[in-house]
Parts: C-alpha cells; sequence; structure tokens
C-alpha cells in the first residue's frame, strides 16, 4: 500500500529528481511549489509540468511574499551574478541566497504533510554541487525534522512521526542527473535559471545555469534546454 508524501518542487533538476525518488520508493507524491515573489517565476510552470509528468496526486502552489523583505538578488532589485568562476561560486553565502528560504518551505510542507497524514517530506537540497546556501546542509535538515517533531500535535501525540528526506544532498550535479534519467525524468520539462529572458530563456551564465551545465557536461550528456548564451556550450542547436 503506498503512503502519502509531500515533494517540494520549485520546477527545477533537483527537485523533479527528488519527486522522481519519492515515486520510485512507492510514495504518492504530493507536490507543493512556492511562489515566493521570486524573479525566476517561470520556474513555476515547470513545476507544474514535472508534476504532472511524476503522477503527482496533487500539486498546489502557495504564495507567501518574501520579496517583501528582499535581501536577495531574486527577490530584490539587486543583480544576479554571472559569469561567476567555480572558486567564486564556492566561497561563501551568495547573494542570491533567500533569507530563510528553505526554513519557510519546509515549514509549509509540515503543515501540508500533518494535514493529509504524511509523515514524510522530501526536498532537493544538495550539499556537494550547490552555492553555499546554509539551509542546504545536513545539519540544518536534521535540526528541522527536531522541530518538526516537536512542534506539531501529530508530532507530540505520536500518531506521525516526521522524516526528512534529502535523496540528493551528498550526489554530485551528475550523479543527480544521471539518477534521474535512470527514473525517467524529462529535464527538458525544468528550469533552473535565476535570470532568465522575458519569453523564460535560460541565460547560461548565472550560478545556478553554471552548475547545471557543469552537471550534464561530467555526465558526459547533451542538456535539453536552450540557452541564449550558446558560446560555451559544445554542439548546441541555436535558438
Amino acid at each position: 500500500m503506498s503512503k502519502p508524501a509531500v515533494v517540494l518542487l520549485s520546477g527545477g533538476l533537483d527537485s523533479a529528481t527528488t519527486a522522481a525518488v519519492a515515486r520510485a520508493e512507492g510514495f504518492d507524491v504530493h507536490a507543493l511549489s512556492v511562489d515566493y515573489g521570486q524573479r525566476h517565476r517561470f520556474e513555476l510552470e515547470s513545476a507544474r509540468r514535472v508534476a504532472a509528468a511524476v503522477g503527482a496526486v496533487e500539486h498546489r502552489t502557495v504564495a507567501i511574499d518574501l520579496a517583501a523583505f528582499g535581501g536577495s538578488a531574486l527577490t530584490a532589485d539587486i543583480e544576479v551574478p554571472l559569469d561567476r568562476p567555480g572558486d567564486e561560486m564556492s566561497a561563501g553565502i551568495p547573494i542570491t541566497y533567500v533569507p530563510a528560504r528553505n526554513t519557510v518551505m519546509l515549514s509549509l510542507a509540515l503543515g501540508y504533510a500533518e494535514v493529509i497524514g504524511a509523515a514524510d517530506i522530501f526536498i532537493g537540497v544538495n550539499a556537494v554541487d550547490y552555492s553555499g546556501y546554509p539551509d542546504c546542509r545536513p545539519e540544518f535538515i536534521t535540526a528541522f525534522e527536531q522541530v518538526a517533531n516537536l512542534a506539531t500535535k501529530a508530532g507530540v501525540e505520536g500518531t506521525l512521526k516526521f522524516h526528512i528526506h534529502t535523496p540528493l544532498i551528498q550526489l554530485t550535479k551528475a550523479e543527480i542527473i544521471r539518477r534521474g534519467l535512470q527514473l525517467g525524468v524529462d529535464y527538458g520539462l525544468t528550469h533552473t535559471c535565476y535570470s532568465p529572458d522575458a519569453d523564460g530563456v535560460s541565460c547560461g551564465r548565472c550560478d545556478a545555469c553554471q552548475l547545471r551545465i557543469k552537471g550534464f557536461a561530467e555526465a558526459g550528456l547533451s542538456d535539453p534546454i536552450i540557452y541564449q548564451d550558446q558560446s560555451h556550450l559544445p554542439q548546441r542547436t541555436l535558438r
């Protein structure tokens, strides 16, 4: 008998793979996306496509306004860094960090999970090929899981023991891509870019795009999406 699980689904490569992992492990996927005022809202349309492709039981999008606080290049009038070298991307916390984003998103997922009786929550955080976000680390996930079981009626009464699943947390981007392809993920449905153009075409130059491009290259595979800047991409058809 399958069990329900809440899967945080941004529409990006990692969350699409995470949803596929949850499905492969026998869970009924209840996908949750968050419209938090991000400048790259094209990812929400990608999330809808991915949820349908993965066979989600339902897909909910919750709107909150983290842009009201700003403090990030993703939610405020701050330029998204482009063309940063790898050593710079791995040094310090970048301006694309959104204050408390994963804490807020996991809290929403926790509320959703408690209501539908789901003890399992999946999130596609990664601590290997990532941009230095503190809320992608294993220590944070462990701490939040403890909070989940302390701060809920279901946790206190013992009707549910919440578990935060992070199936990608110790994988490289190339390993994530290979795993997703084994599970039938169509990465052409996903959106990764922090600075897309008006048509939603990825820039190919922000940290998120660079990590994605590097992952496909290291996996020896072709990225199925189109980029604005094709100059550094081998054997790609221009848009």
